[in-house]
């Protein structure tokens, strides 16, 4: 899934205004424009469009984590390079406080079944012997299961 996708559905998933979109930037630290916000959530084929880079969402989502959760003083996430399916399932499992069976009952929402260890091993770290890199299809069950389970 493209970045631009990820964010448009977490937005319409928490109903979510682009002032409210800029502050959840700002809880990252991350300064960005309102018009920036607006051609990120345009389609793909309209001429003001404007790919999100990895570096703007994984800031998003690590303010999404704060705006969720409140700030944690005691330790500071890691920066990293590249944005994965597995990183964003990670920070919106985290930001939602969501525990294995609720991730479950999430992808049961959107009618995708998924075993326990498939599920884990999007969480291992790359490299590992169990890790699995999750697919797009995988991530946009998730996060249509997430809006109907926020939603309901």
């Amino acid at each position: 899934m493209t970045n631009n996708d990820v964010l448009r559905s977490i937005r319409y998933m928490l109903d979510m205004s682009e002032p409210k979109m800029v502050e959840v930037w700002q809880l990252a630290e991350m300064s960005i424009e309102r018009g920036d916000i607006k051609d990120f959530l345009r389609d793909e084929e309209d001429e003001q469009y404007l790919p999100c880079d990895d570096a703007l969402m994984i800031a998003f989502l690590n303010g999404l984590v704060t705006f969720k959760r409140g700030k944690n003083e005691s330790s500071q996430p890691l920066p990293i390079e590249k944005m994965s399916n597995n990183l964003a399932l990670k920070k919106l499992r985290v930001a939602f406080e969501l525990k294995e069976d609720q991730m479950h009952e999430v992808f049961g929402n959107a009618d995708y079944e998924i075993s326990k260890p498939e599920l884990s091993a999007f969480f291992r770290k790359k490299g590992t012997d169990n890790y699995r890199p999750c697919g797009d299809q995988v991530l946009r069950y998730f996060l249509k299961g997430l809006t109907m389970h926020l939603r309901a």
